[in-house]
């Protein structure tokens, strides 16, 4: 079992920025892909990036040049830095984990889920 908290949500104003972090439980933190997804209202899940063990990461390209990920394998800490912030990204953030290796851009290939944070861009 993994329990995953986001937390760093907020409102804030177009153009402006979020750093949103989703602490982990367990020793094997730094074993795990963390991906992070967001979900708005009527919409599907949809992925955001993730970051490997080894700290590779990928965004999706709605988010590129604006949000990257990080770790932190001694805080158990996966971050996600949202600048330039638009109200399209208005939605429900999520972090989760995965040991998996193949099509980690989908929600499916996931096995444990955080409660969400919300972010809210007004224009």
């Amino acid at each position: 079992q993994v329990q995953l908290v986001e937390s760093g949500g907020g409102l804030v104003q177009a153009g402006g920025s979020l750093r949103l972090s989703c602490a982990a439980s367990g020793r094997t933190f730094s074993s795990y892909t963390m991906g992070w997804f967001r979900q708005a209202p009527g919409k599907e899940r949809e992925f955001v990036g993730f970051i490997t063990r080894g700290s590779l990461t990928n965004v999706a390209d709605s988010v590129k040049g604006r949000f990257t990920i990080s770790r932190d394998n001694a805080k158990n800490t996966v971050y996600l830095q949202m600048n330039s912030l638009k109200p399209e990204d208005t939605a429900v953030y999520y972090c989760a984990v995965t040991t998996r290796v193949q099509r980690i851009d989908l929600p499916r290939s996931y096995d444990y889920w955080g409660q969400g944070t919300q972010v809210t861009v007004s224009s």
